[in-house]
C-alpha cells in the first residue's frame, strides 16, 4: 500500500479513461504530482490533454479509473459519495471558465449559492458573503444580477462565492478564458493577493502562458500525461 505524504494533494500513478473497449478514451495516463500547502500552481495545455479530467479528479468530482489520489487527508479513489461531498463543501472552492452564476439572483445571493442548504440555519453567512464581496471589491454591486455586471465583474462574484466555505484549495478551470487580458491579469492579481492573505492553494487549469507566468510552479500536460518540461 502506498502511504500519503505531507503534501497537501498527493497523487500517485492516476488514469481517467472514458467508455470501454474499442471507444475507451484514456483522458489521464498515470500522473503522479504533489502539490504542498499555499502553492499557486498552473497546470497548462491546449484543449483535450486531460488537464479538466485531473482537476475533477483533484476537486472530488470524479474518482479516477485507476491510481490512488488523497486530498487534504481523504482517499478520493476509495470515498463515499458523501465524504466525497463534505470534501468539496468544507475544503474546496471551484471557479470556472463561464461564471455559473444563477441569473435571477443577486450577486450577494449567488455568493450564498453553494450553502444554500445551511445558510437559513447560520444567518451569519450573509453577512461573510458581503464581506467577500467587499473584498474583491464588489462592495457596491451587492444588489446587482449578472447581467448588471462586467465579465471580471462576474468573475469575482464567482471568486467570492468559491470562498464562502473557508476552503485550504481553490481550483479554477480556465478562468481568465472569457475575458480580455487585462482584466484576466487583474483576476489573477486577485487570486495571488487572496493566496498569501488566506493561506490558500491554488491551482488553475489554463491554456494561456500569461497566466502560467504568474504562477510559482507550471506543470504542462499533453495527451494525458503530466510533466514538469513543456
Amino acid at each position: 500500500m502506498i502511504e500519503q505524504n505531507n503534501s497537501l494533494i498527493d497523487a500517485e500513478q492516476v488514469s481517467v479513461v472514458y467508455g470501454e473497449g474499442e471507444l475507451s478514451v484514456h483522458a489521464v495516463r498515470g500522473v503522479s504530482l504533489e502539490i504542498n500547502k499555499g502553492e499557486f500552481v498552473a497546470i497548462e495545455g491546449p484543449s483535450g490533454s486531460g488537464k479538466t479530467s485531473l482537476m475533477l479528479c483533484i476537486g472530488g468530482i470524479m474518482r479516477p479509473s485507476s491510481g490512488k489520489i488523497w486530498v487534504s487527508g481523504v482517499p478520493i479513489h476509495k470515498s463515499s459519495d458523501n465524504d466525497l461531498a463534505r470534501l468539496r463543501r468544507n475544503k474546496i472552492g471551484f471557479i470556472f471558465q463561464e461564471f455559473y452564476l444563477v441569473p435571477t439572483m443577486s450577486a450577494l445571493e449567488n455568493v450564498l449559492v453553494p450553502l444554500i442548504p445551511v445558510s437559513r440555519r447560520f444567518p451569519h453567512l450573509k453577512t461573510k458573503a458581503k464581506a467577500l464581496l467587499e473584498e474583491v471589491g464588489l462592495g457596491e454591486r451587492l444588489h446587482h444580477k449578472p447581467g448588471q455586471l462586467s465579465g471580471g465583474e462576474k468573475q469575482r462574484v464567482a471568486i467570492a462565492r468559491a470562498l464562502i466555505n473557508s476552503p485550504e484549495i481553490i481550483l479554477g478551470d480556465e478562468i481568465t478564458g472569457n475575458l480580455d487580458t487585462k482584466t484576466g491579469m487583474r483576476i489573477i492579481d486577485y487570486l495571488l493577493e487572496l493566496r498569501q492573505k488566506r493561506e490558500l492553494t491554488v491551482i488553475l487549469i489554463t491554456h494561456d502562458p500569461e497566466v502560467s507566468a504568474r504562477c510559482d510552479r507550471v506543470l504542462y500536460m499533453r495527451d494525458g500525461i503530466l510533466t514538469d518540461k513543456r
